[in-house]
């Protein structure tokens, strides 16, 4: 019984990180977020919506500065406020805002915005039990490979995610009548636009697959598309 107590304890801190998890970025949204109030951009996610048969899509402004996107556990869709301010600022168009919004709710019809909280939670039960066991073996460099083990394995997961969900998007927008030309050429500028101040990408960035390897499924995508109709 005795060797098991280091996987029975992460799986019980697993639970209780994955509850207060989800209970902070609820409450993180709710206070620094209000609902966006824009016509075009409205025009565009009621064209998203029609393709979809609702009749409309929420989309919030989350207020903070870096440039990001992102899908809630409970669904909503949120904009950055530094993202929206690219958009008033004319170096990202309303189309490619879409199609931002169309890859986080490709993020939520593929149950990836509520998996990531499990999966946040069971990769720090993986790394507080690998942290036991390698403690033991190798007591100095056991921490560093735990850490080492769990992020590969965060960062595949995630780009496995990303490539879904531009699926899903490209597939949407093209429905909506927006298309995926708007996908790509936001992916083009992806990198000035989330640069930091330092001239460093920011570490969500580096889960996201390369620009590049992107466009080109988008590319292989169309193709497959273009085959078959």
């Amino acid at each position: 019984m005795l060797r098991f107590t280091p996987i029975l304890l992460a799986l019980v801190y697993a639970l209780v990180m994955y509850r207060v998890s989800v209970w902070r970025t609820h409450r993180e949204l709710d206070a620094k977020s209000t609902e966006l109030a824009d016509a075009r951009l409205k025009h565009l996610t009621d064209q998203l919506a029609a393709a979809l048969g609702l009749a409309r899509i929420p989309v919030y402004i989350y207020e903070i500065d870096p440039v990001n996107g992102l899908a809630a556990p409970d669904g909503r869709i949120f904009i950055t406020r530094g993202f929206y301010r690219k958009y008033r600022n004319g170096e990202v168009t309303g189309e490619e805002m879409a199609s931002v919004i169309a890859h986080e709710l490709g993020h939520v019809a593929l149950g990836h915005a509520r998996r990531r909280m499990l999966d946040f939670s069971g990769q720090n039960a993986l790394r507080t039990a690998l942290i036991m066991v390698l403690g033991r073996i190798v007591p100095v460099a056991g921490v560093w490979i735990a850490n080492a083990l769990t992020g590969l394995l965060a960062a595949r997961l995630s780009r496995g995610d990303e490539y879904e969900a531009d699926e899903y998007a490209a597939a949407l927008l093209t429905k909506a009548g927006i298309g995926v030309g708007p996908q790509k050429s936001l992916f083009a500028k992806l990198e000035e636009l989330t640069q930091s101040r330092a001239g460093v990408s920011p570490a969500w960035l580096m889960s996201h697959p390369r620009t590049e390897e992107r466009i080109a499924a988008l590319d292989r995508l169309e193709a497959r598309w273009g085959a078959q109709s």
